[in-house]
């Protein structure tokens, strides 16, 4: 059983035998083989999209996913959701000394799979490795690369404009929850991790009036609708009987007192698009796979509050406010 050690993270002998025997394999392109100290990438025509996230998940691999791919994923979706096509990803490894290359290996295959699925060069890394008991496995960071080429999301809302979730809410937190060593439920709960590029390319061809996109990943939908009102003089409007939550993940709020609606999702987005076109984007998002359960949740009202509000399936209305404190540290 071959283990990562401090020698591994030191610049020598070994450090070279881990980069060529183990990431250039696997991240094998023509940029990231010339091993400069800086890729050097051809001029690209358009408006840059650039994004960097770390992934700290816990635990490491969970139904549906892993580290790597949401490493991948993660990044990817940012790009996708602000209207650019992913070209370049870069890799940040830390990994704790002692750990496994057998497990190391799988999350570098899966973050490689990835990539490749969605036409995604990873060109660029680094790795470092510290003492045991600092670092608990390995964390990953990631910085993504894009570009708009053509139409540049408005962010301007309208009164009427529909909202649209690509599919159920709430999976990716819920199966990480229910992973946990302090859980540790029974269950088939499996995350929604996934690239959506395709989707995102999708709602972008089928219309013009596209106000914004965005995956609502820590915090949840609701946490993330309000983010989308920020700098905004409009309100929105959720029908509770409209939401799309799987029964399992409801259960299992339930039972630990959770709201789905903060629940974190990495492989969902919501689309905000004039009244006129969200039928046709609709039909679109739902002859994708990762998107077959689209539906739209709500639209923006006049209300000049910049609030958030859910029509209960009772009929009342209540206010859905960001998330505050932290549900589960760690869930990406």
């Amino acid at each position: 059983m071959e283990l990562i050690t401090l020698a591994h993270g030191s610049g020598g002998l070994e450090s070279a035998k881990l980069i060529n025997d183990l990431f250039l394999s696997y991240f094998n392109n023509d940029i990231l083989c010339k091993q400069n100290d800086a890729s050097l990438v051809n001029p690209i025509d358009g408006i840059l999209a650039i994004t960097t996230d770390s992934f700290v998940v816990n635990p490491l691999f969970f139904p549906g996913g892993d580290i790597g791919k949401l490493s991948i994923c993660g990044t990817i979706n940012d790009l996708c959701v602000s209207g650019a096509t992913p070209l370049y990803i870069t890799a940040g490894f830390i990994i704790e000394e002692g750990f496994n290359m057998c497990p190391l290996e799988k999350i570098v295959y899966s973050m490689a799979k990835t990539a490749t699925l969605a036409k995604v060069k990873i060109i660029a890394g680094d790795t470092k490795v510290v003492e045991k008991g600092k670092c608990d496995g390995i964390y990953i960071n990631t910085t993504g690369i894009g570009v708009i080429e053509n139409y540049v999301l408005s962010h301007q809302f309208e009164i009427g404009d529909k909202i649209i979730v690509s599919g159920s809410i709430g999976d990716h937190g819920a199966c990480i929850m229910s992973k946990r060593a302090m859980l540790a439920f029974d269950s088939s709960l499996k995350s929604d991790c996934a690239p959506l590029h395709a989707v995102t390319k999708a709602i972008l061809n089928a219309s013009a009036n596209v106000r914004m996109m965005r995956d609502p990943t820590r915090g949840g939908l609701a946490t993330t609708l309000n983010e989308l009102l920020l700098n905004t003089d409009k309100s929105m409007m959720i029908y509770e009987n409209l939401l799309p939550i799987k029964e399992e993940v409801r259960n299992f709020c339930d039972i630990l007192g959770l709201d789905p609606l903060y629940v974190a999702n990495e492989g969902k987005l919501i689309c905000i698009v004039s009244d006129e076109d969200s039928d046709k984007v609709l039909e679109v998002m739902q002859k994708h796979s990762l998107s077959k359960d689209a539906v739209i949740i709500g639209e923006i009202t006049a209300d000049h509050s910049n609030k958030v509000y859910l029509k209960t399936s009772l009929g009342a209305t209540k206010r859905l406010s960001m998330a505050t404190g932290e549900l589960l540290p760690r869930i990406c």
